[in-house]
């Protein structure tokens, strides 16, 4: 599988294990203090060819992913679920311990933020869907970031990431809707919440 976007990860570990999945050049962070050549040589690469930011699904990754998002709006992401980056020794998250094929279907499921929406997402209607404020929050941040493949958050970056990829109100509906209607039963997870509650 050749990726014709420009693949950006953290580190070398990545790039190494990018390169086990899939025929694909790199641009390497090293780390979340992103400089201004790296984020200048991010920039010229989406001008070029494109690029897709693939970080490790913690909260320096996030914070890369955020800092590009900032510098180039318009790139596409590629998200790992958690339970898919663990090291096989545990305590360890990242791209390097992922599998060739889960790095191969996450890289075909790239998210593209749409440029023509704009968000109608606020606090007020996170909590409505249990999304911060709640007991079962993280789970349900979890579920929704799974389903709409936009990665884990925790409730203060969640408001930011469904406005970066200009999510709106009717996208989390459909996408808490189906959760609940899978895993209410078996989790017995509520709903959402009635007005007046």
């Amino acid at each position: 599988m050749r990726i014709e976007e420009i693949i950006v990860v953290e580190g070398k570990d990545d790039t190494t294990r990018i390169k086990m999945a899939v025929e694909a050049d790199t641009i390497e962070t090293n780390g979340s203090a992103i400089d201004e050549a790296t984020l200048q040589l991010i920039a010229h690469a989406q001008a070029t060819r494109g690029v897709i930011v693939f970080t490790d699904p913690d909260f320096p990754g996030g914070k890369i992913r955020e800092t590009i998002a900032q510098r180039v709006p318009d790139a596409k992401h590629a998200f790992l679920k958690k339970d898919d980056a663990q090291s096989p020794k545990g305590g360890s998250l990242g791209i390097e311990h992922a599998s060739p094929a889960v790095i191969r279907e996450a890289l075909a499921n790239v998210y593209t933020p749409r440029q023509d929406v704009t968000s109608d997402i606020d606090r007020a209607f996170l909590i409505e869907w249990h999304l911060i404020g709640h007991s079962d929050a993280t789970r349900y941040r979890e579920l929704l970031g799974d389903a709409l493949g936009i990665g884990h958050t925790n409730g203060k970056q969640l408001l930011k990431r469904l406005r970066m990829f200009q999510l709106t109100q009717n996208d989390v509906d459909e996408a808490m809707t189906a959760i609940l209607q899978e895993s209410e039963k078996k989790d017995n997870l509520p709903g959402k919440r009635q007005e007046g509650e």
